[in-house]
């Protein structure tokens, strides 16, 4: 029984004549930039989150970068955030002449310690920004605390959270912006690139509007600033458009299979993820963690059961990220899950069947068949 880690077929599949005939319209009308897809995907994201603006690009990392620059970041300001996560969080700081200030990470939810912030802060800091990691949100509310208190912005780096809400607060709406990916393998995952920026701030929404489309402002062919080409191609809305009437059904089986990893490895040796209470967890990956992680993976390989490590190396030891930090040991809680994560599938078109399968291979691996 082939067991997919992400099964784009079947997404394809839940939503195949809607999206056959958006393209087919797309092509005949010609309407290939900012049409009316960009224009449905955005209006029922923004609905959803709660925001003010919701504003397509062509990418999750992009949506960052805009973001920033459209809160006018500059050379180097600081902004705290961490190592464990996509490379995008600290490239695009760094792309901007920022400055990454990272700190370590909760070992058991994967995300910012909070506990470490305050002591990061200097005269330099202009922001936070937390990663949502995995699907579900950081402590959103201690970090905005923390920010009024030392006047700081957020910025959300929601790469991995839409639809995701703590306390029925969807991301988006804890910071000054958030920037979302849709990239292929994302819980709404395009047929290639896209991103999209949240934000309840006109101007912000207005400047990154404009980002978007080389500085151009209120009118065409007069730039106010440097921008970049980030446009949504109209067909990557169009697949989203389609995919995202099927997205609160998705979560809700994510969640349904993610309850039956919690139970079958509740007391196991391998520790399940925790959420934090309040949050609505998407599950974008379910991650566990295990000392002899690469035996483990190895094993379910054996098993025909994927799996994938997210992340293998956090970005402090790598070359162009090593000079934000102090080398190996700056953060210990980092390192050591980076070399004990391993995330396994919990894809919505799971068959009970192949969950079951997963489990009983885990609790293999620690001995423990004879409790399934």
């Amino acid at each position: 029984m082939a067991i997919p880690f992400v099964d784009l077929k079947a997404q394809y599949h839940d939503v195949k004549d809607l999206i056959d005939s958006s393209i087919q319209e797309i092509f005949e009308s010609g309407g290939y930039v900012l049409g009316k897809y960009n224009k449905s995907l955005e209006e029922t994201v923004a609905n959803k989150h709660g925001v003010e603006h919701a504003i397509a690009v062509n990418s999750g990392t992009d949506a960052l970068r805009i973001g920033m620059q459209a809160c006018d970041i500059q050379p180097g300001d600081e902004i705290i955030t961490t190592a464990f996560t996509f490379v995008a969080t600290v490239e695009t700081i760094v792309q901007l002449g920022a400055v990454p200030v990272m700190v370590d990470i909760n070992p058991d939810t994967f995300d910012i310690d909070i506990s470490k912030i305050e002591a990061a802060i200097t005269p330099r800091t202009k922001a936070i920004m937390p990663i949502h990691l995995f699907g579900q949100l950081a402590q959103v509310k201690e970090i905005k605390a923390i920010a009024e208190k030392h006047g700081l912005m957020v910025f959300e780096d929601s790469a991995q959270v839409i639809y995701a809400h703590h306390d029925g607060v969807y991301t988006g709406n804890w910071g000054k912006f958030a920037g979302i990916s849709y990239y292929v393998t994302k819980n709404l995952g395009a047929a290639g690139d896209g991103g999209m920026i949240l934000t309840n701030d006109d101007e912000v929404a207005r400047r990154c509007i404009s980002l978007r489309i080389h500085g151009m402002g209120r009118e065409r062919y007069y730039y106010d600033e440097v921008g970049y080409t980030s446009r949504m191609a109209e067909i990557q809305a169009a697949v989203l458009a389609a995919k995202i009437t099927k997205l609160d059904e998705w979560n809700v089986r994510r969640n349904e299979i993610a309850a039956q990893y919690n139970s079958a490895l509740a007391d196991s040796e391998i520790i399940a993820p925790a959420t934090h209470d309040g949050n609505y967890h998407v599950w974008h990956q379910y991650t566990i963690r295990h000392p002899r992680r690469d035996d483990l993976m190895k094993y379910l390989g054996e098993q025909g059961i994927p799996s994938a490590i997210f992340y293998p190396v956090p970005l402090h030891l790598h070359e162009p990220y090593a000079q934000f930090a102090n080398g190996e040991g700056s953060f210990p809680v980092t390192e050591q899950v980076s070399r004990e994560c391993l995330s396994i599938p919990v894809n919505q078109h799971l068959s009970d069947e192949q969950v079951a399968t997963i489990i009983h291979a885990l609790k293999s691996f620690v001995g423990e068949t004879s409790a399934v």
